[in-house]
Formats: C-alpha cells, structure tokens, sequence
C-alpha cells in the first residue's frame, strides 16, 4: 500500500471534500430521508400495493418494511453528532445502503407492483418471469459497471489532475454504454410487457414504470462508486474526516506509514 496507488484513486474523495457526503450532510439526508421512506412505503402498500397480483406480494411488503425500519432507525442514531464521529465509517456504509434502498428498491417495488396490477390480468407464470427478467437486467448492470470501473481504476482515470481526469466529464458517457445497453435492453422488454398486457391504453402507467425501473436501474449504476469510497474509507484515512468538518490531509501513504503505523489506516 503505497502513495502511488493512492493517487490512482484521489478523485474518488472529491465527493467527500465537496461536503455533499461529509458526516453533517448525510445525517441530514438521515432525518429527512426517514419520512421519505415511510411515505414511499406507504404509497408501496396502500396505492400500488392494494391492487397487484404478484404472487410474493405478502412477502416483498414484510422484507421490506422490516429492512426499511431498521434502516431508519441506524440512520437516525448515525444522525447524532457525538455518534457520527465516532463511527463515521459505520455512517458511510448505512448511507449506502439507505440510498439504495430510498430510491433503487422503494421505486423497484412500486413500478413492480404497478406492472403486476390485476387489471392486467397477468397469470402468475408472467409476474415471475417478469419479476426475475428485471432483477437479472440489474444485476448484469452492476456486473458491468463494476467491471469498468475497476479497470478505470487500473487506468488510472481517477488520478488526481491527470489528462484523462479533466476530460472524464465530457466524455465519461462512453464508458457506460455496455451497461447502458443493458438497461436499454430491460426497459424494451418492460415496454414490450406492458403493451402486450394493456395495449397503448396505458401510456400513464407506462410512463410510470419508464421512471421507477429507471431511477432502479441508475441507483446501481452509482453503487460501485459509493462501495468503492466505503472501501478506500477503510484503507486510507485521508478519505475521512476525523470529527473535523474537513478531510484529513493527504500524505504521503508510505511515510504516514513510518510515522504513525497502522493507525493511519483506521
């Protein structure tokens, strides 16, 4: 573990340094985030929830309100200043999962369930079919995603100041076009779905499922990102904030080393 490959992923603090995922910020998204998700959850089983036919509804309901609540209820406590600084990177790696869980599953379930409405009258052969067709397009997003994003890294495309660093927004789009293909794929046959159970009546609930699957589909694209950050959170401390409301300088990784030993990668 040495300078070097620190550099290799120095950009991944910008998001930190920014303040959007300080310690402060997220325990805001925390509290503001809790009636978020019980109106979400809400709208999963009293709007869209009443009136769908998937077979495991029963039990998506019970997993998630379960996850749901366990979430808010670390969330709150990592909300507290006294906690937070202590446990900053326990904080992190909540905010990811709380993230994914707000807008990836809350907005998967209720396109799911919008898509399985008994009006359609889909048998329960379909819903499954559907249901695992959805899942796999997402986890073939995270596989690539994750995928290139480990090789961007090897590149070095998140080294600080480099050439490729200060063209990464103009053209960081290209990267993303096999799992972006992938994706175009899932929302062609959630279109194709729709259609063949409603015909092109339905042109609100359709734009409706464009939206949830859509907003699903992007929060995986972002997580291996997030893990990736949680992940150098552990290895190097100039990714954390320490109680300040500022990163810990960078340093040199090899002579933080020397000086202070294993603790400069608590």
């Amino acid at each position: 573990m040495n300078n070097e490959n620190f550099e290799k992923v120095a950009v991944l603090r910008r998001p930190l340094e920014s303040g959007r995922q300080s310690p402060m910020n997220l325990s805001g998204i925390f509290v503001f985030g809790a009636f978020l998700q019980a109106g979400l959850y809400a709208a999963e089983y009293y709007i869209v929830g009443y009136s769908t036919d998937h077979p495991y509804k029963e039990e998506i309901l019970r997993w998630h309100f379960w996850v749901s609540a366990v979430l808010i209820v670390l969330g709150l406590v990592l909300a507290i200043p006294f906690v937070y600084k202590r446990f900053e990177k326990l904080q992190y790696l909540i905010s990811v999962l709380y993230s994914q869980n707000l807008f990836g599953v809350s907005f998967y379930i209720c396109a799911l369930f919008v898509a399985t409405d008994r009006k359609f009258g889909a048998s329960a052969d379909s819903i499954m079919t559907f249901t695992w067709t959805t899942l796999l397009v997402g986890l073939f997003i995270f596989l690539l995603t994750s995928a290139r994003f480990i090789w961007k890294i090897r590149k070095g495309d998140y080294r600080e100041g480099s050439r490729s660093d200060q063209m990464r927004a103009q053209f960081e789009y290209k990267s993303y076009l096999p799992a972006a293909t992938v994706a175009g794929l899932g929302i062609f046959f959630i279109i194709q779905y729709v259609i063949r159970q409603s015909g092109m009546e339905e042109l609100g609930t359709l734009v409706f499922l464009l939206i949830g699957f859509g907003i699903f589909y992007t929060m995986l694209f972002v997580l291996p990102e997030q893990l990736a950050i949680f992940y150098y959170k552990l290895r190097y401390r100039s990714f954390n904030f320490e109680g300040r409301p500022y990163l810990v300088e960078s340093v040199d990784e090899d002579e933080a080393e020397e000086l202070f030993g294993d603790s400069h990668y608590r």
